[in-house]
């Protein structure tokens, strides 16, 4: 087998993977900036919570009208931004800080969805639910997963600002007159929105790994905002890529497979930061042993 064959013959030959790579490409694009985002207000474990958070609304929407992607995920999408709403009530009403009252809302989320699909359901519904089936996506799902990417990037260009300053200097956004409570609140809806659009692809429990593995890694990449939303798009999408590669010629499930590729990439950038963090600390070592001889020659 060629390269070429290798690479691009199962997109070219089969209808269903090159739907699965736009799909997947587009979750890149959307999913990536709201990740690098989670990663820089050190909320990453909310986007996990709140993945799990939709499967009561995609168990209804299963129990109500079959494997309806359509259904499935607007119940998602409901039930998500209700767990949103919850635990942000609960966290302005000062019970709780907030990553503790998401999980309390994800535990409860996640439990009721399995024992839903569990009752009126089946083992392969419930796997299909959890881990998803990115090489099923057909032509609606496409378009509704070109529409979230497309009202992230809005969004993205609208609350830039906001965004930014609210996570690093909240304090300081609220003494210039202007209250971050909107645009976390369109922040939090864009994460449910992009976990909905994943979880129509890789499942409620892969959702967040493309969402937050390729911004892990590109933090290890770039140093600036920008460069690391630009590092996580292009990480997540050769992950999705590869993946689906390795899915196809491995005879694979899909969804872990595009995970685990983007996980492969974090361990790599892991290891390479290490090594070349070690390499300048020796780099500075021998600078600071060069400048006391040289000192100690000018003393002398």
């Amino acid at each position: 087998m060629t390269a070429a064959e290798l690479l691009w013959q199962p997109f070219s030959e089969f209808a269903f993977m090159r739907h699965a790579l736009a799909a997947c490409l587009a979750l890149a694009i959307g999913c990536a900036p709201v990740g690098v985002f989670l990663v820089l207000r050190r909320m990453s474990l909310v986007g996990d919570a709140l993945s799990h958070a939709i499967l009561p609304g995609a168990a209804l929407g299963f129990i109500l009208f079959g494997l309806s992607l359509t259904a499935m995920s607007l119940g998602g999408l409901v039930v998500g931004l209700a767990v949103m709403i919850g635990a942000g009530a609960v966290t302005r009403a000062g019970a709780l800080r907030e990553d503790a009252s998401f999980a309390a809302f994800y535990l409860i989320s996640l439990s009721l969805g399995v024992l839903l699909v569990s009752k009126w359901g089946s083992n392969l519904d419930l796997m299909h639910i959890l881990f998803g089936s990115v090489l099923a996506v057909d032509d609606g799902a496409l378009l509704f997963l070109a529409g979230v990417t497309s009202l992230t990037l809005l969004m993205l260009a609208l609350f830039y600002r906001m965004w930014v300053v609210d996570s690093f200097d909240p304090d300081y956004l609220r003494s210039l007159g202007k209250s971050g409570a909107v645009g976390h609140g369109v922040f939090l809806g864009l994460v449910v929105l992009n976990l909905v659009a994943g979880f129509q692809a890789l499942g409620t429990l892969m959702a967040v790994g493309l969402m937050m593995l390729p911004a892990v890694s590109a933090r290890l990449w770039a140093r600036s905002l920008p460069g690391q939303i630009g590092a996580a798009m292009a990480i997540a999408a050769v992950s999705a890529y590869v993946g689906l590669l390795v899915s196809y010629h491995g005879n694979l499930p899909s969804g872990p497979a595009i995970v685990l590729t983007a996980g492969s990439v974090y361990l790599l950038s892991l290891l390479a930061s290490m090594f070349t963090r070690k390499t300048y600390v020796q780099e500075m070592d021998g600078v600071g042993r060069r400048n006391d001889a040289a000192g100690d020659g000018i003393g002398k």
